[in-house]
């Protein structure tokens, strides 16, 4: 009998690329999938991992960090905090590193971190520096097309797309310009284009211009292409999915229709009750990310950070703490099903996100990347930053990850405590 290098044995495996849904057995051979067996199977390794009664699947992907630490300011985490102490073993940073610091991105961040990391390329010169808190670095006028294009192409095994953000604050300064030229970013590169909606800035002080928030979508979607990626579908800002009437705008059934897809991209401004609306209209997002940074975690400001950052409105309500497991028990609670759920942060990223075949599934020959859950049962208190309350029968809580078969504690700070209800 072949002898392996490791074993996990006795896990409940839900990998729906491989339509596995039930006791399995895992051997890996130099950090890649060896074997895929029943539970039980005879195999030999010298290192075994008992998962009994733990949820196991491929490795988590996260499809909204915001992990240029200190570049960003205080909107960069840590990678590994975010990733593989976490749970996840894969993170792609929205709009951290533009075509100027792509650079350092690939050295401090891709080189330096245990946890895989890609990059949407921010549409803009400046990138994600200080969390997009000074509108006016955000203009048309601060976008270069050609330069953001010419990064990419020349870095495509880290940059899989572009972010840029189509809210009010925005519109009201500038109007549409900078999507169009974020657009044509997008189709020129190949891309795929990553929107935020939701308002993001203040309007201006002379007001909105004459802007109305539920006309965005309207505006936006007819300038982007199938495979495009419309974020943030359960904001409780104005400018989203759902309208003033509390209705979800026709326009979204179209953009599906057309190819283009949906991230939930969790954050701070994640509502329940927008959530509600959507799901219940038939539109289900097809990738979920958590969306952490400096102004929505506990954690402390760099060193020199400018005093006026000291947001605290952003932060998540009462506990300050999150992940991306968080957000899949939200899921959860909401209703859908958890292999939907695991599709969400596995193979469906890497479908919708242009990532590595090899990733997003447990298949042999793939790289051993694994994240192991504990999966609890009770009644569990959810609440969102409206006050809306949630009680989940279900609890996700990630125990451990294997990075290409090498372990890491899930055990970052951030990682949230969840009261019984």
């Amino acid at each position: 009998m072949h002898t392996h290098d490791l074993l996990l044995t006795g896990g409940h495996l839900i990998d729906p690329a491989q339509s596995h849904d039930g006791l399995f057995d895992i051997a890996i051979d130099g950090g890649r999938v060896a074997a895929v067996v029943p539970a039980g199977t005879p195999l030999a390794a010298p290192h075994h991992m008992d998962v009994r009664g733990q949820l196991v699947i491929p490795g988590m992907i996260d499809t909204h960090g915001h992990v240029f630490q200190h570049v960003t300011g205080r909107f960069g985490l840590e990678a590994d905090m975010c990733g593989v102490h976490s749970g996840v073993t894969t993170l792609i940073d929205q709009g951290g590193p533009s075509c100027m610091t792509l650079p350092a991105f690939r050295e401090y961040v891709v080189k330096a971190k245990k946890t895989r990391v890609f990059a949407y390329l921010s549409a803009y010169l400046v990138g994600g520096m200080e969390g997009h808190y000074y509108p006016a670095l955000y203009k048309p006028d601060c976008l270069d097309v050609a330069a953001t294009v010419k990064a990419a192409l020349a870095n495509t095994d880290i940059v899989k797309g572009f972010k840029a953000h189509a809210e009010l604050g925005g519109f009201a300064r500038w109007g549409i310009e900078v999507m169009r030229q974020s657009a044509e970013i997008a189709a020129t590169a190949k891309m795929p284009l990553y929107i935020h909606f939701g308002q993001l800035w203040p309007t201006p002080a002379e007001g909105a211009n004459g802007v109305d928030a539920d006309t965005i979508l309207a505006q936006v979607v007819p300038l982007l292409k199938a495979g495009d990626i419309l974020a943030h579908p359960f904001t409780r800002h104005p400018g989203g999915f759902v309208n003033r009437q509390g209705q979800v705008h026709g326009i979204v059934r179209e953009a599906l229709d057309r190819g283009l897809k949906v991230d939930v991209g969790h954050g701070s401004h994640f509502s329940y009750k927008m959530a509600r609306i959507a799901l219940d209209a038939g539109i289900v997002p097809h990738t979920l990310g958590a969306d952490m940074h400096g102004y929505n975690t506990a954690v402390p400001a760099p060193a020199g950070t400018p005093d006026q950052h000291s947001d605290t409105e952003h932060m998540f309500f009462g506990q300050q703490r999150f992940s991306l497991v968080s957000a899949m028990t939200a899921m959860l609670a909401l209703g859908l099903p958890l292999a939907q759920v695991v599709r969400m942060v596995t193979c469906n990223v890497v479908d919708v996100f242009g990532l590595p075949a090899e990733l997003g599934t447990l298949a042999v020959g793939h790289p051993a990347d694994i994240s192991v859950m504990h999966d609890e049962r009770g009644r569990f208190a959810l609440q969102d930053n409206e006050g809306t309350q949630l009680v989940a029968d279900r609890l996700l809580r990630p125990a451990f990850c294997l990075r290409e078969g090498v372990r890491y504690e899930a055990d970052a700070a951030i990682l949230p405590v969840v009261q019984a209800a």
